[in-house]
């Protein structure tokens, strides 16, 4: 393309249009600003010196002087929920539940923050009614998630399981787990209420939604032992080496136990040096070391752990072999070896706990629900040393 003289007349005509344009910009940008209140202005700058508390109190003049500012209602609202002033949340966003001039969208936004304001306070009556009312709504994934929360806290673990329900169905997230567990809290309470058949039912309806709920067979292996089925209670559990193999440790003892019961003390150890050979644990071989010290002496148990030692060494291996030691050692010999093991045992009393996954708190007993954060199956069954975690 040739160059024109007649081109050179088009840069002034778009400058003069870019100029005009800034212009205009400007002066609706200057008349915005100057319909703020100036307690609009005091409040970001309180916020930019983190001042909270000035600023809201700002934020709260505007709000009186133009109540046209709905964004900064449910800010505001939304910010005494999470300091904790729920009354001056609840009026904030009742305010705005009232108003004639909110279009649906605002509506359902203010009924969802209201909602919130009633859980945090406690008064789950009144946000399960508004979370309901959200359920056909754009909210209605999120207000689903409140109700599970809520329902939870309550222990109504019926209304639990039908919201976990909707909620896989919504949002395509898979909760089977999680509702497996509601059904064996469901078992839980049924087993305290003597109703052991109704127990049962709900337990093998948590297997069939969930086919690796390892909480329910164990449940069901445990009514079965207690029933005197001792056979059927061991059939049980060994079901968990097909099922989850990392959680045979939580059963160990009740293998050992039931076994012993019914005079295969020997049958039973063998069980779990297999499963102990299969998969290392710290907890397996406890139970197995307590086993073979029994029926084989301390050598054997000695010769057990220090296998065990050589193929992951861990400091709670090691209390255990220096403990077998011990056993096989003449009393006046045993002084500076009873001295390490001490030593060694302090050392490992905060590695042999369990770990949260979700919230990291640590416990010696392990938790299918946590009882700092309420995660579901958020607890390793290895011991925090087994699996590197050993602050």
């Amino acid at each position: 393309m040739e160059f024109e003289p007649w081109m050179l007349l088009i840069f002034p005509l778009f400058f003069g249009m870019g100029w005009m344009a800034a212009r205009i910009d400007i002066k609706e940008l200057l008349s915005e600003s100057n319909l703020l209140p100036q307690s609009y202005f005091q409040g970001l700058n309180f916020l930019l010196n983190e001042q909270q508390d000035k600023a809201i109190e700002a934020f709260i003049e505007v709000v009186k002087v133009d109540p046209q500012t709905i964004e900064l209602h449910f800010a505001l609202g939304s910010l005494f929920r999470r300091r904790g002033e729920i009354d001056r949340a609840l009026r904030m966003h009742h305010n705005l539940v009232d108003r004639a001039d909110l279009d649906d969208d605002k509506r359902q936004q203010a009924i969802f923050e209201l909602a919130q304001d009633y859980l945090k306070a406690g008064i789950f009556d009144r946000a399960e009614s508004l979370f309901r009312e959200l359920e056909s709504t754009g909210y209605a994934i999120p207000a689903l998630e409140f109700l599970l929360e809520l329902f939870q806290k309550e222990h109504d673990w019926r209304k639990a399981i039908e919201k976990a329900k909707q909620l896989s169905v919504l949002s395509g997230h898979n909760d089977t787990k999680k509702i497996a567990f509601f059904y064996c809290e469901l078992a839980t309470e049924a087993i305290a209420n003597n109703s052991l058949d109704t127990a049962k039912d709900y337990l093998q309806q948590a297997l069939k939604v969930c086919a690796e709920a390892v909480s329910a067979t164990m449940m069901l292996g445990d009514i079965a032992a207690a029933s005197g089925e001792l056979q059927q209670a061991i059939d049980l559990w060994k079901t968990i080496d097909t099922q989850a193999p990392q959680y045979l440790p939580l059963v160990a003892e009740r293998l050992l136990s039931a076994y012993q019961s019914l005079g295969r003390e020997r049958e039973g150890i063998a069980l779990l040096r297999h499963y102990l050979d299969k998969y290392h644990s710290l907890d397996l071989m406890n139970v197995v070391f307590d086993g073979v010290l029994k029926n084989e002496g301390p050598a054997a148990a000695y010769l057990l752990v220090r296998d065990e030692l050589q193929r992951s060494p861990t400091l709670l291996g090691l209390d255990k072999l220096l403990e077998a030691r011990l056993l096989e050692m003449p009393l006046e010999r045993r002084a500076d070896i009873e001295l390490v093991k001490d030593l060694i045992h302090k050392r490992t009393r905060n590695l042999a706990t369990y770990h949260c996954a979700h919230c990291g708190f640590k416990a010696r007993q392990f938790y299918w629900h946590c009882p700092a954060c309420h995660a579901w199956d958020s607890y390793s069954p290895r011991r925090s040393e087994e699996t590197g975690l050993t602050i």
